[in-house]
């Protein structure tokens, strides 16, 4: 049994659960692990990405040996070619949770995919399609065959609401807000303004990592390049070879779409680079955005602070306010 800094292993964590959340490469998945370890914790990943088998070093997933001995979950869970929604991913990690708690330890939710951390933890209902449908599979191929902005179009026509608050490189969501229309007959942005109501089904402690915008930004340029060194090439090859070239292209993933096209000769290498940055960096402004918008969430500047002394600090916190003994 790991030794923990704060008192004995939790027995009765009344349903609690601590969050984290913030832009892509700041440091979450490293600050989660050292807090487990200091708590007595588990991580359920809330990561759209990193559900999916193979792709590795484009999500960062956390290796076996970063883990540790902390259990992770809802991590590997699909094929990429496999269906997989929110409200699926919904219904996992709330039974996940559970048996976390049942467990006698602390789950905590680390993460920076906001629909997928609010369908967690609020009272959000999804509307009809699990991402099997018809419509599902033919707004694919036409996101393929006829590009993101198209389908981006077609919504703004059905549902302008919706439509200024998808990112139009968002494909993924584009392509669930027409299936609700099509299969509803009800505008997506309907179901949105039901979400705006933030009503926590946990005893929720969120906690959100920020730094300088520039730094950040540097820090994910830094990033892309470790990836390469890490084969990320030699791991989009491997995921074309597999059959899921279609899936990677229409769910825009960061760093297999840009390679994908490097890798047909639509690109250079260094036109690929620095579309993954660009892109990058404007996905992480938009989930700064995001989490900002959640008054639940305590900021903590990580500066250069290594993840135990941000983990510690966190611990504390949850001390000082009776959420752990």
């Amino acid at each position: 049994m790991q030794e923990l800094l704060f008192g004995e292993r939790v027995s009765d964590i009344d349903n609690k659960l601590v969050v984290i959340v913030g832009p892509t490469a700041i440091g979450k998945t490293a600050v989660g692990i050292e807090l487990a370890a200091i708590i007595g914790g588990e991580i359920i990943s809330a990561d759209s990405m990193q559900v999916y088998r193979g792709m590795n070093i484009g999500t960062e997933k956390p290796s076996l040996e970063e883990r540790g001995d902390i259990p992770h979950h809802l991590i590997d869970v699909v094929e990429p070619s496999e269906p997989f929604s929110v409200a699926v991913y919904q219904k996992m990690a709330r039974e996940t949770i559970r048996e976390v708690q049942e467990r006698g330890a602390f789950p905590i939710l680390v993460g920076g995919t906001g629909l997928y951390v609010r369908a967690v933890i609020d009272r959000l209902e999804f509307p009809e399609g699990d991402g099997t449908s018809e419509v599902r599979r033919q707004l694919i191929q036409r996101a393929e065959r006829e590009g993101a902005q198209a389908l981006h179009d077609e919504l703004a026509r059905l549902d302008r609401e919706a439509a200024n608050a998808i990112h139009p490189e968002n494909v993924r969501r584009v392509i669930r807000a027409l299936e609700v229309v099509e299969l509803t007959g009800e505008p997506f942005s309907k179901f949105r303004r039901k979400w705006r109501v933030r009503e926590s089904v946990y005893q929720l402690r969120m906690f959100g990592l920020a730094m300088d915008r520039s730094k950040l930004y540097a820090m994910i340029d830094s990033r892309v390049y470790k990836q390469l060194d890490k084969g990320l090439l030699d791991e989009v090859k491997a995921l074309i070879n597999a059959g899921y070239e279609d899936f990677l292209t229409a769910s825009q993933a960061l760093g297999y779409k840009e390679f994908i096209t490097y890798l047909k000769s639509e690109s250079t290498l260094d036109e690929a680079v620095e579309n993954l940055k660009r892109r990058t960096r404007h996905y992480a402004k938009r989930q700064l955005t995001w989490f900002r918008a959640d008054p639940r969430v305590t900021w903590i500047d990580v500066g250069e602070r290594p993840a135990i002394d941000i983990a510690k600090e966190m611990a504390g916190t949850l001390k000082a306010e009776s959420f752990i003994s």
